[in-house]
């Protein structure tokens, strides 16, 4: 229906020529009832019928209504949505349900913040007015409106993260460390973490609840340092065969890496030696070793906030003959710079004069 104008006095509300206070001629005839608490996007209806005592729950409510009615309106704070069937709301969402002697029944679809407040059914009866008032609270699910977005910083910096939320009733917010799991928690919607460590570096979890439901959201910090390689190794080869020296470095963001003999950068390619780099490790690969690829080799890892450096050793391992057997033992360095004894004199003297032996 076509929305009406209303005239309006200080005190009172006219329609359909009936003036309706928004209380009573006495306090007898107006009704306070229970609050009505309704979820945002729900149905709620206003009821009033001939009981006198509203029926109350979380989607419906009756208020009373006497006599022989001659005139009804519903009413919200000053603006009248119904005055009997005529509709005076502009509201699509507000419909009338029922109308007659024993109910006057209207209904908010799809109720939002904004439809919170006092409504007024004014009854004019046979007798006198009446009215009887209800207030609706709505209750809203959270929603995170402002966090911090996903940062990168350097190691020993201070880092805050904010995370606010509205809803009703006002929810609770709190943060902790995921991922990596940690026991980094906080029961505010600031999260302190000073001197940021690597170790603090992952994704944080924002947790907004109330009554009604609860918002997540997360955001990740990264944490910038420097490089820092493994140890250097020892590592025999065998002249002519395959080697490879291999360097590690741990670092965010990922370092470039450097190889140099002596104090002389390698290149990819140079003299027949390859260098692979994959994520946090470099190979520098012989394909076949010669005499000039022995010595020291220096690995050097590097990003924006700094660099590291190890160095090997690539020494030459003799094979066993039937001449090196006779001179005695052999030491070959393993891996961790240790010597390994690989034959012992005896066994070798045996070995060799064995055949001999069993001749006689």
């Amino acid at each position: 229906m076509r929305a009406r104008r209303i005239n309006q006095t200080k005190t009172r509300l006219w329609f359909k020529g009936l003036p309706v206070r928004s209380q009573g001629d006495s306090p007898s005839d107006n009704k306070v009832m229970d609050n009505i608490t309704v979820r945002q996007g729900e149905t709620v209806f206003l009821r009033l019928n001939s009981s006198h005592h509203p029926r109350l729950c979380a989607v419906e409510q009756k208020c009373a209504q006497g006599d022989i009615v001659t005139h009804t309106a519903w009413l919200n704070r000053s603006s009248i949505l119904y005055a009997g069937e005529d509709k005076w709301s502009v509201d699509p969402r507000v419909n009338l349900v029922t109308l007659n002697q024993e109910e006057f029944t209207i209904k908010i679809e799809n109720v939002d913040m904004t439809d919170e407040g006092q409504y007024v059914c004014a009854v004019q009866t046979s007798s006198r007015p009446r009215t009887t008032s209800v207030h609706i609270l709505v209750q809203v699910p959270p929603k995170i409106i402002n966090l911090s977005r996903d940062i990168v910083v350097n190691e020993g910096s201070n880092v805050t993260l904010l995370c606010q939320a509205r809803g009703k009733p006002d929810p609770v917010i709190t943060w902790k460390l995921i991922s990596p799991s940690g026991d980094l928690e906080s029961d505010d919607e600031y999260l302190e973490i000073p001197s940021i460590t690597r170790q603090r570096a992952g994704t944080y979890e924002c947790t907004a609840v109330n009554d009604i439901d609860a918002d997540v959201q997360t955001v990740d910090i990264t944490v910038n340092y420097g490089p820092a390689v493994s140890e250097g190794k020892y590592v025999g080869v065998t002249l002519g065969q395959r080697g490879v020296l291999e360097c590690e470095a741990d670092a965010v963001p990922e370092a470039d890496f450097e190889w140099y003999k002596e104090d002389r950068r390698i290149f990819n390619g140079f003299d027949g030696m390859e260098i692979v780099n994959t994520g946090s490790l470099s190979k520098l690969t012989f394909f076949n070793v010669s005499d000039g690829d022995y010595g020291n080799y220096t690995c050097v890892a590097i990003n924006k906030l700094g660099s590291s450096n190890t160095s090997f050793l690539l020494y030459v391992v003799i094979e066993p003959t039937s001449s090196t057997l006779l001179q005695g033992p052999i030491a070959v360095q393993d891996g961790s710079g240790g010597a390994m004894w690989v034959h012992s004199h005896i066994c070798l003297l045996f070995i060799v004069f064995l055949p001999l032996l069993l001749r006689f």
